[in-house]
């Protein structure tokens, strides 16, 4: 199989690494492809941008980008008017690929009171940004391929220790009252792009990416500092509103016989501590 991964960033490589390992070809698209892993094919490109000419013989397409900044403007850019250059490009080549895999996020959800939802929930964005994400979704699912809309919850892995930085450093700050936060190691979304891509028949159009714990943020905290020896951490208002407050269900991709290799927090940050995994560019 050959697989163009668009936005092939943190998790497209990482995702392209397991494609390659599986032995599948891999084309990765970025502005600057040339710091990507030997094996990849390259492809220079900026998303939201014209695009150069596609493959015409892909068999499968991952939209993982990315933007560099939190705005209406940056999503809007790369969400949706990368994704629709991709899905143009892609027509204008003659490909057919079976499957267009698109990187999305739990945002799209506006639920704010603990409750449980999954992916027959109402998708109905209060932000901004959330509603970018919404409108690509759409544009995703009512365009010329097969396609599926994989909503990753809060993604924590190699390099991306923000929470651990502010627990070591006593900063870290337990919600009061709760608030649930939902997550996925980098790992097990890639490796989940990856079973959707090639050992799932016929995927549904969407799926939450999370793992077994939805759980609070509190707890979370509390834990690292035990693992650190870190000071307790406070308690205090909720700082990190845009999440919301919802706890999501991954019984859909577990219907595929997706297993993880972190179900919880707990595996998922011990190897953060660990320092396993690499952060790629």
């Amino acid at each position: 199989m050959k697989v163009l991964i668009a936005g092939c960033g943190d998790l497209g490589t990482e995702t392209g690494l397991r494609l390659r390992r599986d032995g599948h070809e891999v084309i990765g698209l970025r502005r600057d492809p040339s710091v990507l892993p030997d094996g990849f094919g390259r492809l220079a490109a900026d998303l939201g941008a014209p695009l150069p000419p596609l493959p015409a013989d892909v068999d499968a397409v991952v939209f993982a980008a990315a933007p560099g900044e939190r705005s209406v403007a940056a999503y809007r850019r790369v969400y949706l008017d990368g994704l629709l250059g991709v899905l143009d490009g892609l027509r204008a080549a003659g490909a057919t690929p079976s499957r267009v895999l698109f990187v999305s996020s739990t945002a799209v959800y506006d639920i704010a009171d603990g409750s449980w939802i999954d992916e027959d929930t109402p998708a109905e964005p209060a932000g901004d940004t959330g509603r970018v994400l919404r409108e690509a979704e759409q544009a995703l699912l009512e365009g010329p391929f097969p396609a599926t809309a994989f909503r990753l919850a809060g993604i924590y892995g190699p390099g991306r220790t923000r929470l651990v930085d502010q627990v070591r450093a006593g900063e870290a700050v337990a919600p009061d009252p709760a608030v649930h936060a939902n997550r996925i190691h980098r790992d097990d979304a890639a490796e989940a792009v990856v079973h959707l891509l090639t050992r799932v028949d016929a995927p549904e159009a969407i799926y939450l990416g999370v793992d077994h714990a939805p759980v609070d943020r509190g707890e979370v905290v509390q834990w690292l500092a035990d693992q650190l020896g870190a000071p307790a951490p406070t308690r205090g208002p909720d700082r990190r509103s845009r999440g919301g407050d919802k706890r999501c269900r991954n019984d859909r991709l577990l219907a595929t016989g997706f297993e993880f290799a972190h179900p919880t927090y707990r595996e998922g940050y011990a190897a953060v501590l660990r320092g396993e995994g690499v952060r790629h560019p």
